[in-house]
């Protein structure tokens, strides 16, 4: 058992177990494409787009169009977690931890898909017969810190200008309209947004609403916050805009939980989950990065 389990003991005198705060499971999985996976290495076929063949003649021999095929691999990953239930300390207790100490280990493992899934998001995607060829995320698919949209360039938190240009790069890629678009924030960049956008600005009310959470979706964005971006060699945000489908998590095993003895440890409890999750970029053109400078109010 967790060897701070005295703190719980009754002469605290509580009768339930409260969970600190945390980032209760994963706020990214439903925003996804989810696809089971039964093997280590599984590859995701792709079809390219390709041209129509003007007919100019009577009787000519029909065209071959060569339809281009891809594939992208995902090697899935492992995870666990376990902890102890000592008799002797639930006996001390007013309360059964055992169903808290479950409900704490999924929501770990519902933050590591998120993990998974940012990861996935500008890491090196591998493609080719034996997935072994990376595809590295282009710079062209990236709104610079210091973007602007008229003046000098400076460096800047997450701005509408940025949010313009992230949707105006989905846009250039003719990706589906009609397809889910999402975008993560923090919330340092909500708070910069609304700080910095004029009162009498007509998207001064919606991303007031943004913020409050009365509204999660703007410009076309279903907006995430998550507080789990992962940071540049700058010490920059980086933030995620994408079209759902071209991100991927693939699922071997969902969050499996096992609670029961352990022999060989005086038959404590023992509380065990496990789960079995990869996570790949489908498209370079269905994903944008947006750089953040929080330091920037």
């Amino acid at each position: 058992m967790s060897f701070q389990v005295d703190a719980a003991y009754v002469n605290q005198y509580r009768n339930n177990v409260s969970m600190l705060v945390q980032q209760k499971g994963s706020r990214l999985r439903p925003f996804v494409r989810v696809e089971p996976q039964n093997s280590e290495f599984e590859f995701y076929d792709r079809i390219g787009a390709t041209d129509a063949v003007e007919i100019t003649g009577r009787h000519q021999d029909t065209p071959l169009v060569s339809t281009p095929h891809d594939r992208r691999r995902v090697s899935l990953r492992d995870y666990d977690w376990a902890d102890l239930i000592d008799r002797q300390d639930k006996l001390k207790m007013l309360i059964d931890p055992t169903s808290a100490y479950a409900m704490n280990a999924v929501f770990a493992m519902g933050r590591k898909m998120d993990d998974a899934i940012i990861g996935a998001a500008f890491d090196s995607a591998y493609s080719g017969k034996t997935g072994q060829t990376p595809v590295y995320f282009p710079n062209s698919n990236q709104v610079a810190v210091n973007y602007v949209e008229s003046g000098a360039a400076a460096n800047g938190n997450l701005t509408i200008g940025k949010i313009r240009r992230a949707k105006e790069i989905l846009d250039a890629y003719d990706n589906d309209p009609d397809e889910a678009r999402i975008m993560t924030c923090t919330a340092n960049s909500l708070h910069s947004l609304l700080r910095n956008i004029e009162i009498t600005s007509q998207d001064y009310n919606v991303v007031k609403a943004l913020v409050e959470g009365k509204v999660d979706t703007f410009m076309g964005f279903k907006f995430v916050r998550t507080q789990r971006l992962l940071t540049d060699g700058s010490g920059y945000r980086r933030h995620i805009a994408w079209v759902q489908s071209k991100l991927l998590l693939a699922v071997s095993q969902d969050p499996m939980v096992d609670v029961g003895p352990r022999r060989d440890k005086r038959n404590s409890m023992q509380v065990y989950v496990t789960m079995g999750i990869g996570a790949t970029r489908m498209e370079e053109q269905g994903v944008v990065e947006i750089k953040v400078d929080e330091a920037v109010l």
